[in-house]
């Protein structure tokens, strides 16, 4: 009983102290919505009147328009090739043995622990001999190699979970390799597919530092106008802008939650 009686007051102990923590961290950020429908001129807060004029800039400027549009495009792009890489990517370090195993798997989550930074000074380089530096393309190859540690997590974690005597039970049946990977894997991997996908849109949708270096005037995405819109005039458009993006990305997280939360099919 005294343990029990102590437990509960400590639970909710830790309950209030993540819950502040959460409160911390999360009003920073929700401050740029109530400034987004200001009706001054200025980034104030707390705002002044109310008025949505930002949100018809944000979707009639054409710099705003265009780097929407050339996010949303790129994140699209970089999302498949990377669920399609980092699927391939686990299923072979996940299944299979050859040596260097371990570091060919540190290799393709070295994005996950190089700073950002580095990377990018890095593609850069690279990218500018091959002339693609500036343009969708050369953007796309670079959030890919980002976004596909996240793939393949989410995959592996998925493979190491799944029963692997269903493999086994349609392979004796007379199924064939692609046969068994198409109806029963695939089946099985699916929602962890889902949920990588959706961190590597996010991870490309968000991204800047990256897209700094690999960007020109002539194609922009949407967080680099913002940080150009940032250096020269301050306006709540730059609220509005923040808004969406802050309600793209929770939407998407919480649906790969959901993705993660399925499970195995049956």
């Amino acid at each position: 009983m005294a343990i029990d009686s102590w437990r509960q007051p400590r639970r909710l102990f830790l309950l209030a102290i993540g819950g502040l923590t959460v409160f911390f961290l999360m009003v920073p950020t929700l401050v740029v919505v109530p400034m987004s429908v200001t009706s001054s001129n200025a980034l104030t807060f707390p705002p002044e009147g109310f008025s949505t004029r930002w949100y018809e800039k944000m979707l009639t400027d054409r710099q705003w328009s265009t780097g929407f549009i050339n996010s949303a495009q790129t994140a699209l792009l970089a999302a498949l090739l990377a669920t399609v890489l980092g699927t391939l990517a686990a299923i072979g370090t996940a299944r299979g043995r050859f040596p260097g195993r371990s570091a060919v798997n540190a290799l393709i989550l070295s994005p996950l622990i190089v700073p950002v930074i580095i990377i990018a000074i890095g593609m850069f380089s690279v990218f500018v001999r091959w002339k693609i530096a500036g343009s969708m393309v050369g953007l796309v190859m670079a959030h890919t190699a980002l976004a596909v540690p996240f793939v393949v997590v989410n995959v592996t974690t998925s493979l190491r979970t799944m029963d692997r005597n269903l493999e086994l039970a349609a392979q004796s049946l007379g199924a064939g390799p692609v046969r068994t990977f198409r109806r029963i894997t695939l089946p099985l991997i699916m929602p962890g597919m889902l949920a990588g996908g959706l961190f590597a849109f996010i991870t490309s949708w968000d991204e800047v530092v990256v897209a700094i270096f690999l960007t020109s005037a002539r194609f922009r995405t949407l967080p680099v106008e913002m940080w150009e819109q940032v250096r020269q005039v301050v306006d709540p458009t730059v609220a509005a802008v923040s808004t969406t993006l802050l309600a793209v990305t929770t939407t998407l997280l919480l649906l790969a939650f959901v993705a993660r939360r399925q499970g195995p099919a049956r």
